[in-house]
C-alpha cells in the first residue's frame, strides 16, 4: 500500500494539469449569424420583387397611380389594374412560390435524392387528371372550382402512390417508383382527354403550362387554409428529417419513428403541391431548382433549408412572372414558361459545381 500511494500522488497532478475532457465543438455562432442575414437579405429581396410585381405590368403605369390604386381606389381603369388584378396576383404568386419550395424541400429530404421535385410523388398530375376529367365530363367552367378537383386528385394519387410504394414499409426508391409510374399513366390520361375533346383543350391550355393570371380573391381564400396548414406538418418534422437523411438504420437509432415521417412528408406535398397545382397549374423547376440551391447556402439542415425555400422560391416565381410581362408586351408569356427558360441554365451550372452540397 505505501509503494502504491506515491504513484497514485503523481496521477493526480498529472490528470489536474491535464484539464478536463474537451467537450463537442457547437456549430459555431458565426454560421448561424450569417444563416440570419442571409435570410433577412432574402425577405428584403422578396419585398422588392413584390413591389415590382404590383408596379410593373403588360400595361405601363405611373408610379403615383400605382400608389392610388393601392390605397384610394377610385374605380378607375388603372386603379382596377393595380387593386383587383396584379395585388391577388402577388399574393398568389406569394403562397405558391413558398409552397412549391417547400414541397420540394420536402420531397429531397424524403427520397434522399438532390434532384427530386414535387412532381415524384404523381401529385401534378393527379391534380391535372382531375381537373380535365371535371372540364370533360361535369362541364366544370370556373377556375376557383378546379381547386377542389385538383386538390382531391392530388390526395388520391398520393395516398395511392404511398400504398404502391409499399405503405408501412415504403422506402424512397419504391416511392419514387411508383410515383413515375402513376405520373406516367395519368398524363396519358389527360392527353388521351384533351385529344378526343376539343372543349377541354381550349379551357385547360394556360392552366397547364402554369400561369398567375387567373388569380383572384376566391381562389386565394380556397387554398390559402391548405398551404397554411402544409407549411405547419412540414415545419414540424423538420428535425426527423434531417434524421432520415441519414438513412433508416441510422434515423432509427436517433429515435426517429420512419413510417410517420414519411406518411407526414407526404402529407405536407400533397397539401403544399395539390393547391399550388389547383390554382396555377403545373408549375415545373420551381421545387426542384430552389431548394438544391438552398442546400448549398445552408447545408444540409432541413431547420434552415426551409424557411430559405419558402422566402426564395416566391422570389423567382414573382421574379419570373415580371419578366414574362415585360418581354413579351402588351401581351405577356405565361410564367410556367418563363420559369424553365430561366432555370434551366442556372440548375444545369448548379449541377456541375463540384462544391454542391449533397444530401
Amino acid at each position: 500500500m505505501l509503494v502504491d500511494s506515491p504513484s497514485r500522488k503523481s496521477a493526480a497532478p498529472a490528470s489536474a494539469e491535464s484539464g478536463p475532457e474537451p467537450k463537442p465543438a457547437p456549430e459555431p455562432r458565426k454560421r448561424h449569424v450569417l444563416r440570419a442575414v442571409g435570410l433577412l437579405a432574402g425577405v428584403g429581396v422578396l419585398l422588392l420583387v413584390c413591389v415590382a410585381s404590383v408596379a410593373i405590368g403588360a400595361k405601363p403605369i405611373p408610379v403615383g397611380d400605382v400608389w392610388h390604386g393601392l390605397f384610394q381606389n377610385a374605380g378607375t381603369g388603372n386603379d382596377v389594374i393595380v387593386h383587383d388584378v396584379r395585388v391577388p396576383r402577388t399574393v398568389l404568386g406569394l403562397l405558391v412560390g413558398a409552397a412549391l419550395g417547400l414541397a420540394g424541400a420536402v420531397m429531397q429530404a424524403l427520397t434522399r435524392n438532390p434532384l427530386a421535385e414535387p412532381g415524384l410523388l404523381g401529385v401534378n398530375a393527379g391534380a391535372a387528371a382531375a381537373v380535365v376529367s371535371a372540364i370533360s365530363f361535369l362541364g366544370v367552367r370556373s377556375v376557383s372550382a378546379y381547386v377542389w378537383f385538383a386538390f382531391v386528385g392530388a390526395g388520391v394519387v398520393s395516398v395511392v402512390v404511398y400504398v404502391l410504394g409499399g405503405s408501412r414499409g415504403a422506402t424512397p426508391v419504391r416511392l419514387a417508383l411508383a410515383g413515375t409510374a402513376a405520373t406516367a399513366a395519368l398524363y396519358g390520361y389527360v392527353n388521351a382527354v384533351q385529344l378526343l375533346d376539343s372543349a377541354a383543350l381550349d379551357r385547360l391550355r394556360f392552366w397547364t403550362v402554369g400561369s398567375l393570371a387567373s388569380a383572384d380573391p376566391a381562389t386565394i381564400s380556397k387554398i390559402a387554409p391548405f398551404i397554411g396548414a402544409g407549411v405547419l406538418v412540414a415545419l414540424l418534422i423538420a428535425r426527423p428529417l434531417n434524421a432520415l437523411e441519414l438513412g433508416d438504420d441510422t434515423a432509427r437509432a436517433l429515435g426517429a419513428r420512419l413510417t410517420r415521417t414519411r406518411v407526414l412528408a407526404m402529407l405536407a406535398v400533397t397539401l403544399l403541391c395539390g393547391a399550388a397545382t389547383a390554382a396555377c397549374g403545373p408549375i415545373v423547376f420551381i421545387g426542384l431548382m430552389v431548394p438544391h440551391l438552398v442546400r448549398a447556402i445552408t447545408g444540409p439542415d432541413m431547420r434552415w433549408i426551409m424557411p430559405y425555400a419558402a422566402v426564395l422560391s416566391p422570389v423567382l416565381l414573382l421574379g419570373s412572372d415580371v419578366v414574362g410581362r415585360i418581354v413579351a408586351r402588351p401581351s405577356e408569356l405565361q410564367v410556367g414558361v418563363v420559369t424553365a427558360f430561366i432555370g434551366g441554365p442556372v440548375f444545369i451550372y448548379l449541377v456541375r459545381r463540384k462544391r454542391m452540397a449533397q444530401l
